[in-house]
């Protein structure tokens, strides 16, 4: 942590420079300990729960990122007007960004994180695996500069073979990954980022460790050289590169790898001087092999599982440190803990990022079931940030009770008006790989399982029917559920919306339904979707090339935007002749970025967006001239079909 002075008193009021629910989070803990809080927000965020939780609040006057939460000068102008003499990053936004670590120090306030200079030690990933080598810590194999040209990057193919994965420098959150398998994935790459304006210069390259699991250990030093491991977590369930379910502890590591993870992460902690909170991320191999990947210099999402097999409240110890004492010793681990992120994604449509109002919210409860959310029963979800609306962590004396508990919390838990990221979730923690209950007894999942493995064999699209997203044109848009009881018996039956009326009345008990309704309720039942459905031998699979994205153009030649996102790059210029299947453009919605392919080759007419737009679902992007192709297949003896 950074403080003014040795002789600083413990910062009295935290402004919380960040949303949702990592700040209602830090919000409590400092309302815990009798300290002020000061919220900022954006326009949407007005009546957040986080900004109601907070003693104070203060608009940062828009409506994007940029305008907002990433606008540090507007955030220390408000520390000053509230007389906060703290800032908290939380995660994400600012919280690795070392000037606006520096930028508060110079405004004489605290920064509750990891100094400047330590960020940007750890914060780059090129100078983390710099950092890592000087410090006797072994990093994945790879390069430490930035890539200059395409040819380097086919000189590391020839030397290590495929697969090789490019990162950016500066990417977090599973953005800036782009794993190459073969040369095909090399062309994709070399069109997205190394045209004009590309941006080839911010990755470095490694070798792409083809089945391993991502562990890490969460860390705290103090400003005396104290160090401990709180608890190691497995985050091996990730799509698209981002985690989406965490627990603690790791399971079924050995006792040596848990040794040298604890020694690796001292060294890295010891030699960059770091005070504060951190988290070291690792590869665990097939083999038995360890290799560092990163160090996070901020709170994690998911601190939150080593929170609740500690006791310990990581927040609390951040304001412990930022007052020059020391970390708190760390308890014996008890029991297992395991953290499911909720998204607002859409199982209907390959769980890309969806927008809407919540109108039905009930979270679960029990023993061992914590929610820490953003989001209260009539907000809306806004496309302009992260995915996740909450985080559902459950906690058992023991793994294989943590997973039914967390089971039955799913089944408890209903939100209505936007699809979520739920009916998948079920999914996985029933599943032998993950459960432990296969033929190895113990964690089959690999950082690739949920994409390579669990998801193709998965009908996303059933699955989303239980979502009741709001969307136009969403599966469930049209379906709405109630409760009925038909010859004494209570039974739930989804009906589409034109039935309505017909719910309403069984739901108010108006006349016995008799056989014809136990005929009605059976055929609804029957149309739910089963759980843990399977596609038959490839049913429903998406055609190769730009077929598999789901994207069409016009009759006019346009190419409409799938989501409503933010355009971060072109992939080819008005006159250039593209080949169905080419990235033409690259879009990003809620931290993921999408790949728009050219349905059709032809020749680029117009590009209608520019770099950094906003663009929503529909919206044109280009268009393509099919027209000479078109002619050329006609008079070719082996024309596509």
């Amino acid at each position: 942590m950074t403080r003014l002075s040795e002789r600083s008193p413990m910062p009295s009021t935290i402004l919380v420079a960040n949303r949702g629910e990592i700040a209602a989070r830090v919000i409590r803990t400092a309302r815990d300990l009798g300290l002020r809080s000061v919220a900022v927000y954006s326009d949407q965020d007005i009546d957040s729960p986080a900004v109601e939780l907070a003693d104070d609040a203060y608009s940062l006057e828009g409506t994007t990122l940029q305008e907002t939460y990433l606008d540090i000068a507007k955030i220390i102008d408000v520390a000053h007007r509230s007389g906060a003499d703290a800032v908290h990053p939380g995660y994400g936004f600012l919280s690795e960004v070392p000037d606006a670590a520096q930028a508060v120090v110079d405004a004489g306030l605290t920064w509750l994180g990891p100094a400047a200079d330590t960020i940007r030690q750890l914060g780059d990933k090129i100078s983390a695996r710099r950092t890592a080598i000087a410090a006797g810590v072994s990093p994945v194999p790879g390069t430490t500069d930035p890539v200059q040209s395409m040819q380097e990057v086919d000189d590391f193919v020839a030397a290590h073979g495929y697969p090789i994965v490019l990162k950016r420098s500066d990417g977090g959150g599973g953005r800036g990954i782009e794993v190459i398998r073969t040369a095909e994935d090399l062309k994709t790459f070399a069109a997205g980022h190394a045209m004009a304006g590309g941006d080839l210069d911010k990755f470095f390259m490694e070798r792409f460790i083809l089945s391993g699991r991502h562990i890490e250990t969460q860390c705290m030093r103090d400003s005396h050289g104290n160090f401990a491991v709180v608890t190691t977590r497995d985050c091996s369930v990730q799509r698209r590169h981002q985690k989406v379910i965490e627990e603690a502890p790791a399971p079924f590591l050995s006792d040596e790898a848990v040794e040298t993870l604890t020694t690796w992460s001292n060294a890295l902690f010891d030699h960059t001087d770091y005070v504060g909170l951190g988290t070291c991320e690792f590869m665990l191999t097939e083999e038995g092999e360890l290799f560092f990947l990163e160090v996070n210099p901020r709170l994690q999402v998911e601190h939150t599982v080593s929170e609740e097999v500690t006791g310990l409240d990581l927040v609390e110890t951040q304001f412990t440190i930022a007052d020059g004492g020391t970390i708190p010793e760390v308890p014996e681990v008890r029991g297992h803990s395991i953290e499911l992120r909720i998204t607002s994604e859409d199982p209907a449509k390959d769980l890309a990022p969806t927008a809407g109002k919540i109108k039905e919210l009930e979270w679960p409860a029990g023993h061992g079931v914590r929610i820490e959310t953003g989001v209260r029963l009539g907000d809306k979800v806004s496309p302009e940030f992260d995915s996740m609306i909450a985080k559902l962590i459950v906690t058992g004396p023991d793994r294989p009770r943590a997973i039914a508990r967390a089971r039955r919390a799913l089944g408890e838990l209903s939100i209505k008006g936007i699809a979520t990221s739920t009916p998948v979730l079920d999914l996985i923690m029933a599943h032998p790989d993950f459960d432990g209950t296969n033929g190895h007894r113990d964690l089959r999942v690999r950082t690739r399982w949920l994409e390579t493995s669990f998801l193709p064999d998965v009908d996303l699209e059933k699955l989303g029917q239980d979502s009741a997203a709001e969307e136009e044109g969403g599966i469930a848009a049209a379906l709405r559920t109630f409760t009925a009881q038909i010859d004494g018996r209570r039974h739930k039956i989804t009906l589409p919306e034109s039935l309505a009326s017909l719910g309403s009345m069984m739901q108010s008990g108006f006349g016995s339904l008799g056989e014809k309704g136990q005929e009605l309720g059976s055929r609804s039942r029957r149309s739910q979707p089963r759980r843990g459905s399977r596609r038959r031998n490839g049913d429903g699979a998406p055609a190769a090339g730009a077929a598999a994205t789901g994207e069409s153009l016009t009759a006019d030649g346009a190419l409409q935007s799938p989501m409503q996102a933010i355009v971060v790059r072109m992939g080819a210029e008005p006159g250039a002749t593209v080949n169905e299947g080419d990235v033409v453009i690259v879009l990003e919605a809620m931290k993921m970025e999408k790949y728009i392919h050219a349905p059709a080759s032809g020749t680029i007419a117009s590009i209608d967006v520019a770099v950094g737009q906003n663009v929503n679902a529909g919206d044109t992007l280009l268009h393509i001239d099919t027209a000479d192709t078109a002619d050329t297949a006609e008079n070719t003896e082996e024309a596509p079909e």
